[in-house]
């Protein structure tokens, strides 16, 4: 009864349109931005180019605080994975990786990235271009600037939109995404966009809504930026020696970026090193070199599944700090591989 009707009241939220008063301080705060926003280099023409449309959202701020919080329910990696890595899905990878392999592999070239890395991506972010998001992503950056629980990142966001709209990389009406901002194939945010998205197809135009190559040449140099080493494999399944005292390998360091999920990982050991305290690699899995660190992260603690991972997984945890969504791109990956 009690979750019949908290549902009943969370898809009123989703429907219900905004309250005047609502609309007009919008209105009013986006007079504000405007007047701020040129006070920080963005021209006029480029705002009223990109914002004419742009209207206060409740959708937006609805699914916003829908998000799961941190409030101890326990999250399970295996049920997560056997949602997100299924046969459809892998076999889907494989397809599009034999449909797109000449863009995957000049992207890999290009990047040092690896191609199943990047059907890992896409397929996790956006079911290989199937699901982009259908939201006027000025509408709803504007509106989540306005509603202030994360406003000094999504006025960033809203500067980098307008500054793609102004720039001429997409019109406003192409500027389709997620309620929070995140667009196209690959899903970058307008700032990643401007960082990373380059042009794969040799047309001139970065355009991650429709060009696969495109796509796959923009998550490569975003990985690579973000830390990806060419040659280094993100890491393997393993399993643990019985008995073993992971105090032995707790990391004393506490992580400045990305925290709960790194703080979940051990400190680094070399491959040998952890080969030689009985590590093995489990599900058909192969060492990397005996000089590259690797860290320990079992996701759902002792009694489940043991990864060791590289500075390439890292880069992974750069696109999205999250330590399911790391290993299951670089699950997926290893099954599109193969």
């Amino acid at each position: 009864m009690v979750r019949a009707l908290l549902a009943a009241v969370a898809l009123a939220l989703l429907a219900s349109p905004a309250p005047a008063q609502d609309a007009a301080a919008f209105d009013a705060w986006l007079a504000r931005y405007r007047s701020e926003a040129e006070a920080r280099g963005i021209p006029p023409a480029w705002q009223e180019r990109a914002l004419a449309d742009v209207r206060f959202t409740p959708r937006v701020i609805a699914l916003d605080r829908a998000q799961p919080d941190d409030s101890g329910r326990r999250n399970v990696f295996a049920d997560y994975l056997a949602r997100r890595l299924t046969a459809a899905r892998i076999a889907e990878g494989q397809r599009m990786l034999a449909r797109w392999e000449a863009a995957a592999r000049a992207a890999e070239q290009a990047h040092g990235v690896p191609a199943a890395i990047l059907l890992g991506i896409w397929g996790m972010e956006s079911d290989f271009g199937r699901f982009t998001g259908s939201f006027d992503v000025l509408s709803a950056l504007a509106t989540l600037a306005f509603d202030g629980r994360r406003a000094d990142l999504f006025t960033r966001e809203l500067d980098a939109a307008i500054r793609m709209v102004g720039e001429g990389r997409a019109s406003a009406a192409e500027m389709r995404g997620s309620w929070a901002g995140a667009m196209g194939q690959p899903q970058f945010l307008p700032s990643s966009y401007l960082a990373h998205a380059v042009d794969g197809d040799g047309d001139g135009r970065a355009d991650i809504w429709t060009s696969v190559p495109d796509t796959l040449a923009s998550i490569a140099n975003y990985l690579k930026a973000a830390g990806w080493q060419a040659a280094v494999p993100w890491g393997l399944e393993v399993r643990v020696p019985a008995g073993f005292d992971r105090a032995r390998v707790a990391n004393p360091d506490v992580p400045t970026s990305c925290v709960r999920p790194l703080s979940r990982h051990s400190r680094p050991l070399a491959a040998g090193e952890w080969r030689a305290l009985g590590f093995a690699p489990a599900a058909g899995g192969r060492w990397p070199a005996d000089d590259v660190p690797m860290t320990l992260v079992e996701p759902d603690g002792p009694e489940g599944a043991a990864y060791l991972t590289t500075a390439s997984y890292r880069a992974l945890l750069a696109y999205n700090c999250s330590n399911f969504y790391a290993l299951s791109v670089a699950l997926l990956a290893d099954a599109v591989a193969r």
